[in-house]
């Protein structure tokens, strides 16, 4: 008998990008974001919903718009962007975008910190989350990791970039310091830090715990071409991302010093460092959702 003829086998092409989000649909999507963060910190009563809401623009603006990535997850990462998370409690939102851009079921949100979930509430490895490249959640160590992820890239002659969003209290760890001097001394260009200044941690102020100073000065003087922005407002946020990607290649890793409003969207929680890690009780979370409204709404 004769065999039949064999098909060579087609690789489907690798979608790096989803197509263009409007500001208008971007504007919709974090507020769906934010609807599942505080619906996962108040299904567990625990939880940092402050930071995770404040920082929401921007993981909703780096997977919806800016970032080449692949929901079919490699950790190598070759040939696309990479995105770290050093301020590792704000997991939430991490989680959301991830998940709403279909590295995994929107439906897993519902095991947030649950025992033997995937989702726990800092993002480790161990779990084998799609998205998660390292464990964070120890303050301070992103900014080497994301530093040696660009060196990586530019050794291996990959043309693709290197974000990691760190928080503003996070800056009082002495390892943040080292990698900061380390970047520019080796002209690691390809690398996007973004620090969350909201000007709150866990135990009050900035300026009353650790005074950063004047964070532009200090990171300039290390050798850091330095932006900022407002991290609230996609009309300045996304200006200022694509203003960074365009210095790629030019000698300098680029600081973005974001402004943002802990607990941003819900008006009960913003500009409060009592929002660090305390969930909503029942009338806080119908109160949150019902500000946060969402055409053709889809929780999990």
């Amino acid at each position: 008998m004769q065999e039949a003829p064999t098909t060579p086998d087609v690789q489907p092409e690798i979608q790096y990008r989803q197509p263009e989000r409007s500001v208008a649909e971007l504007k919709q999507l974090a507020a769906q974001v934010r609807r599942d963060i505080v619906r996962m910190v108040h299904a567990v009563n625990s939880g940092h919903p402050g930071g995770s809401l404040g920082c929401t623009d921007l993981l909703v603006a780096l997977y919806f718009r800016i970032m080449k990535h692949n929901s079919e997850f490699s950790m190598d990462g070759v040939g696309e962007d990479l995105f770290f998370l050093s301020n590792g409690h704000i997991s939430a939102t991490l989680y959301s975008v991830l998940a709403r851009s279909g590295y995994f079921p929107v439906s897993e949100l519902a095991t947030f910190r649950k025992l033997n979930s995937r989702v726990q509430g800092h993002p480790a490895t161990e779990e084998g989350l799609p998205g998660i490249r390292i464990a964070s959640g120890s303050l301070g160590q992103g900014l080497s990791v994301a530093t040696g992820a660009a060196q990586a890239k530019k050794l291996n002659n990959d043309d693709r970039l290197v974000y990691v969003l760190m928080g503003d209290g996070e800056l009082e760890e002495g390892q943040v310091w080292e990698a900061a001097l380390y970047a520019p001394h080796h002209k690691v260009d390809n690398l996007i830090a973004i620090v969350d200044r909201n000007g709150q941690q866990i135990d009050g102020p900035t300026d009353k715990i650790g005074g950063l100073g004047d964070l532009r000065a200090k990171f300039e003087a290390f050798g850091w071409r330095v932006l900022e922005t407002d991290g609230n407002q996609f009309e300045t946020l996304l200006p200022t991302l694509e203003e960074a990607r365009s210095y790629v290649g030019q000698g300098q890793p680029t600081m973005i010093l974001m402004d943002t409003q802990m607990g941003f969207g819900v008006d009960f929680m913003m500009g409060s460092h009592k929002w660090h890690g305390v969930a909503p009780n029942d009338e806080q979370l119908e109160k949150a959702l019902q500000q946060l409204l969402v055409e053709e709404a889809s929780d999990y």
